[in-house]
């Protein structure tokens, strides 16, 4: 028997900090059919916020270092405020959405990332374990839509701030015992492109022997490699199929699809 169908989409710091497309992305996301999942990172707000609060942000390698006053700062705006947004936004649209951090319903749990040559602090590494597919599969058979942010829980009591697109591929994954799971990873560009310099030489499709090619002609590089990577990594762990592209586009044929063959 065929699996139903479900879409998960990843949405980054650049729609969160527009307004406007962010409203138009919700507004694309509440028109189309079928169950689907929204995972949301966090954006420049928290950033922002913890400068009017007199802190400094510290990022090392795009990742944030997350003391326990950042924790306090990034699970208010994550899972508070931004979190809220949307999902106040998407009953606007008529659609009933349910946003959800890590701890509530024990949906993602992790563990603090250890110490190595680096201490993040108190952020949070997810294991195979770590999503609660059976609830996620029950909110998407009463019809809800789960909004999830990038806050999870080790349950002993602590919060732990965690990479989104981490969890989408980890919630597909986990998924995909349940459904035909196509993962969108939504953000500011077309898709994978052949020329960086021009955003209309998206590669339409990759499978597997062309992604190998295009990486040793160095077309895919620097900060791409590492998301494809992680796509082809899902799509191997049982994901039918990855989408890259403008969180604008998710209707569109411009848009780079990979997948196994």
């Amino acid at each position: 028997m065929n699996k139903p169908e479900l879409t998960i989409y990843k949405i980054g710091g650049g729609i969160i900090d527009d307004a406007a497309e962010l409203t138009r992305f919700l507004e694309l996301l509440a028109a189309t059919s079928g169950p689907k999942i929204l995972v949301h990172g966090g954006g420049k707000g928290a950033s922002t916020m913890m400068r009017e609060l007199g802190l400094t942000p510290q990022l090392i390698n795009g990742r944030r270092v997350t003391d326990a006053a950042t924790l306090d700062i990034v699970t208010m705006f994550y899972a508070g405020k931004t979190n809220k947004q949307v999902v106040a936004e998407l009953q606007k649209l008529g659609t009933n959405a349910l946003g959800l951090s890590g701890a509530d319903g024990n949906v993602i749990r992790g563990i603090k990332r250890p110490v190595k040559d680096i201490d993040y602090g108190f952020v949070g590494d997810l294991t195979p374990a770590s999503i609660n597919k059976n609830l996620l599969q029950q909110l998407l058979t009463s019809g809800l839509l789960p909004v999830l942010c990038p806050i999870i829980h080790d349950g002993q009591g602590q919060l732990l701030n965690t990479n989104a697109d981490t969890i989408a591929s980890a919630v597909a994954v986990a998924l995909a015992e349940f459904y035909a799971v196509t993962l969108h990873y939504c953000f500011e560009k077309n898709g994978v492109l052949r020329d960086v310099a021009n955003d209309q030489s998206v590669i339409r499709e990759i499978n597997s022997e062309t992604y190998i090619e295009l990486k040793q002609q160095g077309i895919i590089a620097d900060g791409m490699l590492p998301k494809l990577e992680n796509a082809f990594a899902a799509l191997n762990q049982g994901v039918s199929r990855v989408i890259i592209g403008h969180a604008l586009h998710i209707n569109s044929d411009l848009r780079t699809v990979l997948c196994l063959n």
